[in-house]
């Protein structure tokens, strides 16, 4: 069972829907984070985003993985943390693992979590800027595509301080193992995460 229902409110919402989850989310959103870029996610692949502004490859019209950047903020010292159900693609896996490419690694550039339970579809942005919607962390979802490849998307935005505080909370609950104790799909999980996450 769920605590009890805080009371109704009126809270200020911005719908999303399609290409906005790439223009809100990800230029508005997540490219400008300074502090922290906390994901929730069912399914985690590779995200294609526009090249910055100003560089080479966006003056040739090429795209770029998100995980790139989110690597560059991570090491600059925003804090990228990433909860997944399945496993990451193979593409995406196989990016993480590249050498020279250090998205993660043994230092941990990024982190990433597993709970199999996941399918809720965060992103809270610096504590101060959370989307809740359809789309998973994947191109489709979020990324740079074509109207005719983009999933059908709707969610929304909000700067919220209580949804915010309960989001972040209920993200921050799954991230630290504390609903591992009371899981019963335990056994189907490959490693729990109150088994490393230092509790």
């Amino acid at each position: 069972m769920s605590a009890e229902r805080p009371p109704a409110r009126q809270v200020a919402l911005r719908l999303v829907r399609n290409a906005d989850h790439y223009s809100e989310v990800i230029e508005r959103g997540i490219r400008q984070a300074k502090v922290s870029v906390w994901i929730a996610t069912a399914n985690l692949k590779d995200v294609h985003v526009e090249a910055p502004v100003g560089t080479r490859a966006r003056a040739r019209g090429r795209y770029v993985s998100l995980f790139e950047e989110l690597g560059e903020a991570a090491r600059a010292g925003v804090e990228v943390r990433i909860l997944h159900a399945g496993p990451p693609s193979r593409v995406l896996a196989a990016r993480m693992r590249a050498p020279k490419k250090r998205y993660a690694g043994s230092d941990e550039i990024l982190e990433l979590r597993r709970c199999v339970r996941v399918h809720l579809k965060l992103i809270a942005i610096d504590g101060a800027l959370l989307y809740l919607g359809s789309a998973n962390f994947t191109g489709a979802g979020l990324g740079a595509k074509s109207e005719g490849r983009r999933n059908f998307e709707t969610g929304i935005i909000t700067t919220d301080d209580l949804m915010l505080d309960e989001m972040q909370a209920e993200f921050d609950a799954i991230w630290s193992g504390s609903r591992c104790g009371a899981c019963r799909l335990r056994a189907e999980c490959p490693k729990p995460i109150d088994t490393f996450a230092g509790r």
